[in-house]
C-alpha cells in the first residue's frame, strides 16, 4: 500500500490493515490497565492473551477498551463509579465482556471523571461511569455502571472524552457537546455546564475530534483543523495561552489528516505526512528535543513517513508508514516501550517490529494491534 493510500485512509478513520490483529501494550499496570491479571508496568510490548481478534483498541486514562472483530466490547482497569460498565464497581486485570451484545463499532474512553462512551452498529450512542457534572449525557448527575443510550437518535458518528466532557460528531456531520464546562471545552461560546447535548454552532461539516483534559481538537471535511477549551502552555495551536470557548481554526491550512489531544499537549499529521506537536513540553513530548512549550503548531524533524499520532500524559506515540511505532516524552512508567523508564525528548522507535497496524494510549499505558499475517 502506498503511502499516500495510507495517509488517505487514516485521515477517514480507516485502519491500514486487513483485518483483526493482535494486541499489546506497555506502560503503567495500574489498576490492572494493561490486561495482564496483575498490576504490574510494563517498559516493552507484551501481548494481551492468545487471539488475534482485535479490531479496535482505545486507551481510557485508568482503563483500557477493545473491541473484537464480531462486535463484541470488552474493557479492563479501574472500575470505580462504574466507569467499565461491567455492571460492577471493582477493577479488572484481565479483559471482561460489556454484556452479551455483539454491535458495537465504536468506543472510546475520557478523562478520569468522563466515563466511557460506544457506539453501536445502528448509530445509538451510549454512556456509562461517574457523572457527577452530568457528563454521560442523560439529563442528570446519576452514577452508571451499565452502559445506557443517550436519547433516542441513531445518528451518531464518533465521540470523544475530556475531563467530565464529551464532544461528538453525527453523521449529518454537526457537532455536539455536553457536560463540565469551566473552561469554554464544550464549544458553544459560554461556559456553562450542561447535562444534555447542545450543538455546537451551525456546521455541518465536521469530520472528527480528539478531546481529553480540558481542551478539544476537530477537522472539518476540508482539512481545516480547529480548537477550544483551555489555553494553557499554548495547547490550543493558537499561538497564545488564552482559552476559547467557539471553535478557532487553527491557521488557514486545509492539510490536515489525522489529530491527537493529549493531556496538556497536541499533536496532529498532514497529508503530506509530516508530523507537528503543539502545548507543554516538560519532558519533551513535543518531539523537538528540548522542553521548551510551544503555543503554535511546530514539525518535528523532517520526515514525512507519519501515519497516526496518539498523545497521551506528558508523552506522545506514533505509527509511521512502514509500520514502525515511535514514542517519545514522559517514561516514568515505561510507556515508551523502550525497556527502560528514561524520559526522552525525541522520538525513538519502540522495538524493531514493523507491522504494526492501530495505536491509542491511555495516560500512562499504550495499546497497539499487529497487523494480521
Amino acid at each position: 500500500m502506498s503511502n499516500s493510500r495510507k495517509l488517505m485512509m487514516a485521515a477517514a478513520g480507516v485502519s491500514t490493515g486487513g483485518g483483526p490483529g493482535s494486541l499489546w501494550v506497555w506502560g503503567s499496570g495500574g489498576q490492572g490497565r494493561l490486561g495482564q491479571g496483575d498490576t504490574a508496568n510494563l517498559s516493552e510490548p507484551t501481548v494481551v492473551g492468545s487471539t488475534a481478534d482485535w479490531s479496535l483498541v482505545y486507551g481510557a486514562p485508568y482503563g483500557s477498551l477493545a473491541v473484537k472483530n464480531e462486535g463484541t466490547l470488552y474493557v479492563w482497569g479501574a472500575g470505580s463509579l462504574g466507569r467499565l460498565g461491567t455492571g460492577s464497581s471493582s477493577n479488572v486485570s484481565s479483559p471482561v465482556q460489556v454484556g452479551a451484545l455483539s454491535d458495537w463499532v465504536r468506543v472510546t474512553g475520557a478523562g478520569a471523571q468522563s466515563g466511557t462512551a460506544g457506539i453501536k452498529t445502528n448509530g445509538t450512542l451510549w454512556t456509562w461511569g461517574p457523572n457527577s457534572l452530568g457528563q454521560l449525557g442523560q439529563g442528570n448527575t446519576t452514577v452508571l455502571s451499565s452502559p445506557v443510550q443517550v436519547g433516542a437518535l441513531t445518528n451518531w458518528e464518533s465521540a470523544a472524552g475530556g475531563y467530565a466532557n464529551w464532544v461528538a460528531v453525527k453523521t449529518d456531520g454537526t457537532l455536539w457537546s455536553w457536560g463540565w464546562n469551566a473552561h469554554g471545552q464544550s464549544g458553544t461560546g459560554n461556559t456553562t455546564t450542561t447535562s444534555s447535548p447542545a450543538q455546537v454552532g451551525s456546521g455541518t461539516t465536521w469530520k472528527s475530534v480528539s478531546h481529553r483534559g480540558e481542551h478539544v481538537l476537530a477537522l472539518l471535511d476540508s482539512g481545516a483543523m480547529f480548537s477550544w477549551g483551555r489555553g494553557a502552555n499554548g495547547r490550543l495551536g493558537l499561538g497564545d495561552t488564552t482559552s476559547r470557548s467557539s471553535p478557532v481554526q487553527i491557521g488557514s491550512l486545509t492539510t490536515w489528516a489525522d489529530i491527537s489531544a493529549g493531556s496538556y499537549h497536541s499533536a496532529a499529521v498532514k497529508t503530506d505526512g509530516t508530523l507537528w506537536t503543539w502545548g507543554y513540553n516538560l519532558y519533551g513530548p513535543l518531539g523537538q528535543g528540548n522542553t521548551t512549550a510551544l503555543s503554535s503548531p511546530v514539525q518535528v524533524g523532517a520526515l514525512t513517513t507519519w501515519l497516526k499520532v496518539a498523545a497521551g500524559n506528558r508523552f506522545t506515540a506514533a505509527l509511521k508508514t512502514d509500520g514502525t511505532i515511535w514514542a517519545w516524552g514522559k517514561n516514568n512508567r515505561g510507556q515508551l516501550g523502550q525497556g527502560n523508564t528514561t524520559n526522552t525528548s525525541s522520538p525513538v522507535q519502540v522495538g524493531y517490529d514493523t507491522d504494526w497496524d492501530r495505536i491509542h494510549v491511555g495516560n500512562e499505558h499504550v495499546l497497539a494491534l499487529k497487523a494480521p499475517e
